[in-house]
């Protein structure tokens, strides 16, 4: 009989992976919405108008966190 598997359910994420979990709001270029992630799992997404920032602040975004 082979050995049995053990998974480790909770595990730091970030140990396992060479990138670091997505943490924060971004912009998602192929649906054109942004989206929020909470340790590197998607949370919610608004478009352009349903988001509250002012405009400077959701064009910094579209700039420095595009996904």
């Amino acid at each position: 009989m082979s050995e049995p598997v053990q998974l480790d359910l909770f595990g730091d994420y970030e140990e396992m992976s060479d990138q670091p979990a997505l943490n924060g709001m971004y912009y998602e270029r192929a649906t054109g919405k942004f989206v929020s992630f909470v340790c590197g799992r998607r949370y919610f997404e608004i478009t352009y108008g349903q988001c509250l920032g002012d405009k400077e602040w959701k064009e910094r975004i579209k700039k420095e966190r595009a996904i």
